[in-house]
């Protein structure tokens, strides 16, 4: 199948672009490279290394989704079997600052890639959505049929809520569209051999790439706010999962979508069903790394929930998926992306590279 990929250049992305070649499926990526770093003659070393590592060609457009004319060239240009959409804005804190920019690009992005879809008929679409859609929620173990967009606490997390309404409303309003929308746990992790991961630009905003700032010295210490919740250590818990483990979703997603052809519109939730603690995530990545993490504990903010997963057990049963990867080799698998690549992509890739 000829899958197109929005947002393929990035982090969760990339993956996927990954897992798609190596299940011989032809991938065309687009994305505009906002945060993207590329060689000399722009082109991604994301996708440079993969190419290099399957020894399969990706097809590569820099398209920006607010750019309708240039999306509606790509679309018209080939016969895209499906839709991967993970192109985003993502930063919870940025979107905070910046919620206009936020509402424009993901909504409006999303809107332009949808239209041009339609038009062109390609109506199989898998859509990266967030666990951010149930907000603050009380639940323990979050369901899919629980409330959602009632305590969202970021525009980000409005965007992904948002758009989950709207490709619902458009999956009900003709029958052939098939639209299965993931809800991403915390993502960790890098893919194993340590040619793609996460590229951290700027000041994090999870657990996990805040002790990587510590780990290399950009910080002194990792701040943790509250030891006195009512869990087993006193720390917040939390569901994390490994990247590759939600690339693997989106392809069972794509294999349902294949398999079953009049799905309408579907959602599941993507996370291992369990959680960590901030200590527990803490000591795997001093076990990873070698190294011991300096801690300041501060007072619990206002707000935040003792223990937040969520069930994919509707996933497991009805996409056939379920996680490979536990704690301890999330965090071997940072640690193993960080020492081969200390600064991102740029290191190593080629002397005259940009960062866009």
């Amino acid at each position: 199948m000829h899958i197109l990929v929005t947002g393929g250049t990035g982090y969760i992305g990339s993956h996927c672009v990954l897992e798609l070649l190596q299940s011989n499926h032809t991938v065309t990526v687009i994305s505009n490279l906002v945060n993207s770093a590329t060689d000399y003659k722009g082109q991604p070393l994301s996708l440079k290394r993969i190419e290099s590592f399957t020894n399969k060609k990706v097809n590569f457009k820099k398209v920006d989704l607010l750019d309708l004319q240039e999306l509606e060239k790509t679309l018209k240009s080939e016969n895209f079997d499906a839709v991967m959409h993970f192109a985003s804005l993502k930063s919870v804190g940025e979107s905070c600052r910046e919620p206009l920019k936020y509402y424009y690009s993901n909504i409006v992005g999303s809107l332009n890639l949808i239209s041009v879809c339609k038009k062109y008929n390609v109506k199989n679409l898998i859509f990266s959505s967030s666990v951010t859609v149930y907000g603050t929620s009380t639940h323990c173990l979050l369901k899919e049929d629980d409330a959602i967009g009632e305590k969202i606490t970021n525009p980000y997390g409005q965007t992904k809520y948002m758009l989950e309404k709207m490709f619902k409303d458009i999956a009900k309003s003709d029958k052939d569209w098939n639209i299965i929308c993931l809800r991403y746990s915390i993502l960790v992790g890098a893919h194993p051999s340590g040619i793609i991961g996460e590229d951290q630009k700027g000041i994090p905003n999870n657990l996990v790439p805040n002790i990587i700032h510590v780990i290399k010295g950009k910080i002194p210490y990792l701040t943790i706010f509250g030891n006195d919740f009512n869990t087993f250590d006193g720390t917040c818990v939390r569901d994390y999962i490994h990247v590759t483990d939600v690339a693997s979703a989106n392809l069972c997603a794509l294999n349902r979508i294949i398999e079953e052809k009049n799905i309408g519109f579907e959602i599941y939730n993507i996370g291992m069903g369990k959680g960590y603690s901030v200590l527990e995530v803490v000591k795997a990545m001093e076990n990873a790394s070698g190294k011991k993490i300096p801690l300041k504990i501060m007072p619990h903010r206002v707000g935040d929930v003792e223990y937040l997963c969520c069930d994919p057990t509707l996933a497991a049963k009805n996409l056939k998926w379920s996680t490979q990867f536990n704690l301890e080799e999330m965090c071997r698998d940072v640690i193993n992306w960080q020492q081969k690549n200390p600064e991102g992509y740029v290191n190593k890739d080629h002397e005259n590279l940009k960062t866009g």
